[in-house]
């Protein structure tokens, strides 16, 4: 049964096209990986069949009485609330149609017979949805998804205005997951999750008996969660059966097929122009190439669209510093408690090092606390006196600059077309590049951030989760960036597919932590 059907929907902004003529259909149960590059659409996709956004032009038609849970990648939280609070809300709906059995059990008191065999009716079908949706197990309920996803280790009673802001997104995560909804909608989920919570939502996702649409770069995940694939590639959705592995091998033999008959049909043009050609003017043959040209003209042509620019990162390496590049004694990180035993650490020059563990340990505040940016609970942090350091943070507020102004403000001396070279090596097309920077995808905004970077000559890389929202291309280019850096790297990141074989070091905070894990 089709529970979600869209038709001929077309969208864009302004001269952009983002859809073209789409149509999509969500069967019962089918678990969906909406794919395809950075600012393709997807998001705007999801936003469209939510109804968050009207489309230009197309029809979307939902199957009645459907629940939908949606996380996406920009959802906030109201201040004031403990994650408890937030988590119970996914029941909301239950508590009301509670208030309204015991309401119904008040009315039976004083009422004639017929209203009391109306009302037990009622009461009978309320009860049934309580007792099959698990309301009177909730608090257990909400304790099994919250550590699942290390909540639980956080706090449920923590202001949720406290949070980081991967945090704030596992709540949000949870949330959704507890709603139980027929169609789960879910926008790069595992961004903030570290091996472990992946891992749970992983197991949670491949049971899942409801339908589910997911937008993910995490490969992996993909292939182990979805038996469907849409693709979305220059405003076209074109629907592949099968996992992410599967999607590959089908779009990599449609493509070579029709390279080859768009070759073949080259071939058989440039031969009827020729005739044409030769043939027209002789009074024997015109006819003939009469007949040729009507063919021509006739002709379906087939149009290869153009390869999307693909990124190519590089790092300027600055000058040598000496061997040890940040040396740590008895250094305790935290803010207001400690989170870590005293360490004594050395980073060595040219060195890659891993950090890993679960969320919440203190990754970034390690790095932070390493930069300088943060002060310690005690100990010290030294660094060597030629050190250049390159940051990419994991989180860094949007603003309403064009991308080519946030680099232009950094670096004044460089001309509008030395800009506009640079962030176009990054993979960004003009239509980006003049975007706000809150306009732009999670991914686009990625390559800014990462282009401001490789702009700057360092010796020390930074990088906190930098493969969050970044598409398939662009992981793999950075991967190869990293490996080729001629410097010292320090690298968070909840991949190890990314990390493993061009680190030389893991530093795994689980066995620094005060924190039972």
């Amino acid at each position: 049964m089709s529970i979600l059907n869209v038709e001929n929907v077309t969208h864009g902004f302004g001269a952009r096209q983002i859809l073209d003529n789409a149509s999509f259909r969500l069967l019962k149960g089918e678990h969906i990986g909406l794919v395809g590059a950075n600012g393709e659409g997807k998001s705007t996709f999801l936003n469209i069949i939510t109804g968050k956004l009207a489309p230009d032009e197309g029809k979307i038609e939902w199957c009645r009485h459907i629940t939908t849970g949606y996380l996406d990648q920009y959802s906030t939280l109201s201040k004031g609330k403990t994650i408890a609070d937030v988590l119970r809300e996914a029941f909301s709906h239950f508590a009301e149609l509670e208030q309204e059995m015991l309401s119904l059990y008040d009315t039976m008191s004083d009422c004639s017979e017929e209203e009391m065999n109306e009302a037990m009716a009622k009461v009978g079908e309320i009860q049934d949805i309580l007792d099959y949706s698990g309301y009177y197990t909730i608090d257990s309920k909400i304790s099994e998804y919250a550590n699942g996803l290390g909540l639980g280790e956080i706090g449920l009673e923590r202001d949720v205005s406290e949070l980081s802001g991967g945090q704030r997104a596992k709540v949000l995560l949870a949330k959704v997951l507890l709603e139980n909804p027929m169609i789960l909608i879910l926008d790069e989920p595992t961004n903030f999750l570290d091996e472990n919570h992946i891992a749970w939502l992983k197991g949670f996702l491949q049971n899942y008996e409801n339908a589910f649409i997911l937008v993910s770069h995490d490969i992996p995940f993909l292939n182990d969660v979805v038996n469907v694939i849409y693709h979305v590639e220059n405003a076209v959705l074109t629907r592949y059966t099968g996992n992410y592995d599967d999607f590959r091998r089908m779009y990599e033999l449609k493509k070579r097929q029709l390279e080859q008959a768009y070759e073949k049909q080259q071939k058989e043009i440039a031969d009827l122009e020729d005739f044409i050609a030769r043939n027209k003017a002789r009074v024997a043959t015109t006819n003939m190439a009469k007949s040729r040209q009507k063919k021509l003209d006739k002709m379906d042509k087939i149009t290869l669209t153009g390869e999307k620019p693909k990124p190519i990162f590089s790092f300027s390496p600055a000058r040598t510093p000496g061997r040890i590049v940040i040396e740590c004694s008895d250094l305790v990180l935290g803010y207001t408690e400690p989170l870590t035993k005293p360490l004594n650490l050395k980073l060595e020059c040219n060195k890659k090092v891993a950090i890993k563990g679960v969320n919440g340990l203190g990754k970034s505040t390690l790095l932070k606390t390493l930069l300088k940016l943060i002060p310690p609970v005690s100990g010290n942090v030294e660094h060597d006196q030629f050190i250049e350091i390159g940051y990419f943070e994991q989180e860094e507020e949007a603003t309403s600059e064009t991308a080519l102004q946030t680099i232009w403000d950094e670096f004044p001396s460089m001309t509008n077309a030395e800009v506009r070279a640079a962030l176009a090596r990054c993979g960004l097309t003009t239509e980006h590049i003049t975007s706000q920077m809150r306009v732009l995808s999670g991914g686009e905004n990625a390559k800014v951030r990462l282009c401001r970077l490789m702009l700057r000559s360092v010796n020390l890389l930074v990088l906190d989760e930098p493969t969050n929202h970044l598409d398939i291309d662009a992981k793999d280019e950075l991967k190869k960036a990293v490996r080729e850096f001629k410097g010292t790297v320090l690298l968070v990141s909840h991949e190890p597919e990314f990390y493993s074989d061009i680190c030389d070091e893991i530093w795994n905070l689980e066995e620094w932590t005060t924190k039972i894990v």
